[in-house]
């Protein structure tokens, strides 16, 4: 039976060949370069000459290679050497995935499922135990190592422009520079905006007048400024039983009440003080930071604000309320009209939120009582709106108190007056 020259050729392949090994590239025949024309022109004619210029590598024609049947060179090769050619070729093609293109090519078994810190561990410990690869010239000290770097020659016109360039500025400011010293010269440079030729210490120093650091001057190091030790805050000792107590007899000297940082109190505590804040006519300043006031307790507060006839200041910040909560407590300043002063960042949830954030605006916007805020908002619309309307609530206020003042001493001008006549 008679065979084709490919099946001929494809029998004639060695079993080794068989084994399926990575994709071996296709390497693409070259079309033979079209002739390079070199056209040279006279005054009268033109003349045109052709001249062939071959292709070639490593200084043979490439036209020899064109005969050469590519399949029985790969059939003589040896799957090692397949292997290796198949790394140097690059077959830039789409799609093969990506581990069969590139020259790496990883041969161990999967060990299990990754663990990024054994493999932190893994690399850190190969970093450490493999060692340094030699050079191939040794270190020799003061030795240049090739070429050294010369900058280019400048121009002659620049030179020239920068010398004529010179500041006269008399006798006496010429004769008081030249004998100042280094230090005068430093608060000089301070009193005219010159930071960049000093450091921090020197800037500070020059400003509050306390005489330069010794041993800076101009090319000094600025060494860590010596913090100042401060006693830590005593623990808050408020007896809450006592408090609540106090809050429910409506006690007149109790004006302010601070449970700051009181860990540990109950709801049911919690619940009785705020059952007794609406009946209170003497507090004004109650403040609940970081005690662990939750949404259950804080919803308790806001039906005590509603009620609240003195209070002033309130201040609930670090404690684990929610945003709509929060919602709750600022629309329940609106029926209060006593409260100034609102404070409840720092809580479970540090965003509040685009919907929340402009629900807060649009009650702050309400409230004509209202003073200072305590919130961190993140979209500047809100906090543009809410800084504007506590602005206008400021000025308001102050002019009301500035028109209460001067109507009072004018009624009392008109009754003296008035009696006068009598």
């Amino acid at each position: 039976m008679d065979l084709t020259p490919s099946v001929q050729l494809s029998k004639e392949i060695p079993e080794f060949q068989k084994i399926k090994l990575r994709p071996v590239p296709q390497i693409k025949r070259r079309a033979p370069q079209p002739p390079i024309l070199n056209t040279r022109k006279t005054s009268s004619t033109t003349k045109t000459t052709t001249m062939t210029t071959p292709a070639k590598l490593y200084g043979k024609d490439l036209s020899e290679y064109d005969e050469v049947d590519v399949d029985a060179l790969l059939a003589q090769l040896s799957p090692e050497e397949i292997n290796i050619l198949a790394k140097e070729v690059d077959p830039d093609d789409n799609f093969l995935p990506p581990d069969q293109r590139c020259s790496y090519e990883c041969v161990k078994s999967p060990t299990g499922p990754l663990d990024r810190k054994k493999l932190i561990e893994h690399i850190n410990k190969e970093a450490v135990e493999t060692p340094d690869q030699p050079e191939f010239e040794p270190y020799i000290k003061g030795t240049v190592r090739g070429k050294k770097w010369v900058p280019p020659p400048r121009d002659e016109r620049e030179i020239e422009a920068e010398e004529q360039i010179a500041i006269d500025l008399g006798d006496e400011y010429e004769q008081a520079l030249t004998d100042a010293t280094q230090e005068e010269i430093i608060d000089l440079a301070a009193i005219l905006g010159f930071h960049s030729m000093m450091n921090q210490d020197q800037y500070h120093a020059s400003l509050l007048n306390k005489g330069q650091p010794v041993g800076l001057g101009w090319d000094g190091i600025t060494k860590s400024t010596q913090q100042k030790l401060y006693p830590m805050d005593p623990p808050n000792d408020t007896d809450i039983d006592e408090s609540i107590k106090r809050v429910k007899n409506d006690d007149v000297k109790l004006i302010e009440l601070n449970l700051n940082n009181i860990k540990n109190i109950s709801d049911e505590k919690f619940e009785q003080l705020f059952v007794a804040l609406p009946q209170n006519e003497h507090l004004e300043v109650l403040s609940l930071t970081n005690v662990g006031l939750t949404d259950k307790t804080a919803l308790l507060l806001a039906e005590a604000i509603e009620k609240s006839k003195t209070l002033r200041v309130l201040n609930v910040e670090t404690n684990f309320i929610s945003p709509p909560v929060i919602v709750t407590l600022v629309k329940a300043l609106l029926k209060c009209r006593t409260i100034e002063e609102f404070r409840a960042s720092n809580q479970r949830s540090s965003v509040l939120g685009n919907k929340i954030e402009m629900e807060i605006t649009d009650l702050v916007e309400q409230n004509t009582s209202l003073l200072r805020l305590g919130l961190h908002l993140e979209f500047n619309d809100a906090r543009h709106r809410v800084a504007a309307h506590l602005q206008r609530n400021i000025d308001r206020s102050g002019r009301q108190r500035r028109v209460g003042h001067f109507g009072r001493n004018y009624t009392v001008g008109v009754w003296q007056y008035k009696s006068f006549e009598d």
